[in-house]
């Protein structure tokens, strides 16, 4: 049997195929996905997923003419593929090589960058009202998953899209549900015949025949809509002014290409919504789906346990002591560690979907009722809710623990999850007490410090493993605001913050430099920072995060009002996106490495 997927460099290729071709297609497509992702590592659950899906939007739609937004991009490996990046997929996540995500600059065919969930609908509705004004017939798809539905961002955009009569189609990939009984021949066929141009016909002719006689019309509307009710759970869609249709079996091209070629047809908001099964097609997938939502290399080793189980192991010591301790995850339990204290404290564990607002301002409320919250949560998504942060914790000074995931680079995620300005972003804000740790039991202690402190803590800690220190098992705390010292040099103390004290320590062992572990971002241990100046020639601050008014801004600010003459340089993430890659290398390019360290130091000297 002949390859097919050999032969298809571009949607354009796709469109040649018989569609009775596409069932061989989709399962060589399977083929490929398992074997690329076993060894680059990535999203392999979503994307089996949504391999027929794909397949029929890039058959009925004229991409990249036509416009197709993936929420997330965790399912969009397929898209890439036909889009003529096929012989590019063992690069995916490598340095130099594909993002994980659509990114703009990577293909015309990735019509918008993401990573972050929740917005495509947003997006592709402005591509919608773009292409209105421009008197443009092309269409805009939005792809949507049901967890990205949970998002307050996705409903706003859904309501503002209901309101207008641009050309926007909105496809909800339900992959939570089975396929029920309604997902079978009966619902395909309806869902084809609501999506026809007979249906549409026929009911905006009763409509202008009924909307003369007001009761009538006030009569047959409700019927219309109980009707549907009963048949389709689309009630809400409709009201929302989306004509809903659905749902139907993602995995049965015929269906999806009769109804995407109906639906293009349409005028106005369209609504479809699709049933498909995580892993599709690889059974270990489908048997945990959440297992294989985001795999490792093939060949990656762990270290050791990494920060996200020692937050995961500290909380559950922490519920067993104190009955107050309530978790909190915008739909990042397995991310952030929560699965045995989700298992072990069901009912003070609170995943709330992709709502990172709604987490912080919860966690607000349990704090003024004298509960002691903790919300877990990445760096890169504590950004969506930082009004949040400000006004509804920090300015009422009320005592939440944000157990911040993710701190810096992340490398093969890349720039989308990376956690690069939350030192920045949290040290501007009143009544905030921030620490970064140097390692493990570090790690714990600082939690242990923000959980018992009376006001608003954040604790960042990277992605991964730590330097391998061995983590207790007690429930110590640190003095907030005091640094440590590590080691007594000459000329130069390096005052570094949290993952940079390794490599800190690495590199005065060669040049014979103070370290100081700092700790604590906010409060700033400000007698450690003058002691420091007034007994050495150089201030080399270092940290994880960017430069641009991050923690060494925080010690240079210091100096400058103390009118201290010292000389200070400052290293951090430079004022860039930093792309995909492995993350020490990633590093190493950014100077943050003990080379880069003495490099900065001998420059210093020199000049």
């Amino acid at each position: 049997m002949d390859n097919l997927l050999a032969h298809i460099n571009s949607p354009d290729d796709l469109r040649q195929l018989d569609k009775k071709q596409l069932p061989q297609l989709a399962e060589e497509l399977r083929t490929l996905i398992i074997d690329s992702v076993q060894q680059t590592g990535g999203h392999i659950s979503s994307n089996l997923g949504v391999i027929e899906l794909t397949l029929a939007l890039h058959y009925v739609f004229n991409t990249p003419e036509d416009r197709l937004v993936w929420d997330v991009g965790h399912q969009s490996y397929v898209h890439k593929i036909l889009t003529g990046r096929r012989d590019r997929m063992s690069t995916m996540r490598q340095p130099g090589g594909l993002s994980g995500f659509p990114k703009r600059c990577e293909s015309p065919y990735d019509t918008f960058g993401v990573g972050h969930s929740s917005t495509s609908i947003s997006a592709a509705l402005g591509m919608a009202i773009a292409a209105k004004a421009n008197d443009d017939p092309r269409h805009s798809v939005a792809i949507i998953g049901d967890g990205a539905l949970t998002a307050g961002q996705a409903f706003e955009a859904l309501a503002h899209a209901g309101d207008l009569d641009a050309n926007l189609l909105v496809i909800l990939n339900d992959n939570e549900m089975s396929i029920s009984r309604n997902v079978g021949g009966m619902a395909n066929y309806l869902a084809r015949l609501l999506s026809g141009n007979f249906y549409a016909s026929a009911r905006e002719g009763s409509k202008r025949v009924l909307e003369k006689i007001p009761p009538a019309w006030e009569i047959a509307r409700r019927a219309e809509e109980h009707v549907k009710g009963m048949m389709i759970p689309g009630t809400l869609f409709e009201e929302m002014g989306f004509n809903y249709i659905g749902p139907i079996d993602g995995h049965d091209i015929d269906t999806l290409l009769a109804t995407l070629g109906n639906l293009k047809k349409r005028k106005g908001p369209q609504f479809l919504h699709v049933v498909t099964k995580k892993g599709k097609g690889f059974e270990p997938a489908e048997q945990q789906p959440c297992k294989y939502h985001g795999v490792s290399p093939a060949n990656s080793k762990s270290k050791g346990p990494s920060y996200t189980q020692v937050f995961g192991r500290w909380l559950c010591d922490m519920a067993k002591k104190d009955p107050d301790l309530i978790g909190i995850t915008p739909a990042m339990c397995d991310g952030s560690g929560l699965n045995r204290f989700a298992e072990d404290f069901p009912d003070r564990y609170f995943d709330v979907g992709i709502a990172e607002q709604h987490s912080v301002t919860l966690a607000a409320g349990l704090a003024c009722e004298g509960k002691k919250p903790v919300v877990a949560i990445y760096s890169t998504f504590l950004q969506r809710a930082y009004d949040q942060l400000i006004h509804d914790v920090a300015l009422q000074n009320l005592p939440v623990l944000f157990a911040i995931d993710r701190a810096g680079l992340v490398g093969a995620d890349g720039p989308t999850h990376a956690g690069s300005f939350d030192l920045s972003y949290l040290r501007c804000i009143p009544n905030m007490t921030v620490m970064a740790p140097a390692d493990e039991q570090e790690c714990r202690q600082m939690l242990t410090t923000g959980f018992y402190h009376d006001g608003p803590c954040a604790v960042r800690y990277p992605r991964g493993s730590g330097v391998g220190r061995e983590v207790e098992t007690g429930l110590s705390t640190l003095e907030i605001g005091k640094a440590e010292l590590r080691g007594q040099g000459e000329k130069v103390a390096i005052l570094a913050f949290g993952s940079m004290v390794a490599p800190a320590e690495e590199a005065a062992a060669k040049i014979n430099a103070t370290v100081v572990n700092m700790r604590f971002v906010k409060p700033l241990d400000t007698a450690m920072v003058e002691a420091m100046a007034d007994s050495h020639d150089l201030i080399l601050t270092i940290e994880e995060n960017a430069v641009m008014g991050g923690a060494g801004s925080a010690v240079s600010e210091y100096l400058r009002d103390i009118n201290h003459s010292v000389a200070v340089k400052m290293m951090g993430l430079p004022d860039s996106f930093i792309d995909h890659g492995v993350h020490q290398q990633m590093l190493s390019h950014c100077g943050l490495d003990a080379t880069g360290i003495i490099d900065m130091i001998n420059r210093f000297f020199s000049a």
